[in-house]
């Protein structure tokens, strides 16, 4: 079992991933946004972060940066739907900065599981 933060403004989709985490076995913290994400994390640091890149107050890039300035080898998932911009930029930029997966929204559940699943097989390897 993992320990994974999910980072998304959206309520409902945030509980939906959320769900579909436990289900596949687990520990699930969230939070609805960067500022928030970044207080967890910093008390229960996790495994994986899967986090939206467009939100209000700390948005996604800002928070992956501090993110990996905190602790280089977090595993970080990055998602979009693009908000005002362009989804696939946005997530490029994402992986630069040192997302190792990233998901254009939407995507399927199975989408969601093996792209966790990459991130925790590349962390052995």
């Amino acid at each position: 079992m993992s320990r994974i933060l999910v980072v998304d403004d959206d309520d409902a989709f945030r509980a939906m991933l959320r769900e579909t985490l436990e289900r596949a076995g687990h520990e699930v913290h969230d939070a609805p946004n960067g500022a928030i994400a970044l207080e967890i994390d910093q008390r229960t640091p996790c495994d994986v972060v899967v986090i939206d890149l467009v939100m209000p107050e700390k948005e996604g890039l800002e928070t992956i940066l501090e993110l990996r300035r905190r602790r280089s080898r977090t595993k970080i998932i990055a998602m979009s739907g693009g908000g005002s911009g362009n989804p696939k930029s946005n997530l490029a930029i994402a992986a630069r900065l040192g997302a190792r997966r990233t998901l254009t929204k939407p995507f399927s559940r199975g989408e969601l599981l093996l792209a966790i699943d990459h991130v925790l097989v590349d962390a052995t390897s």
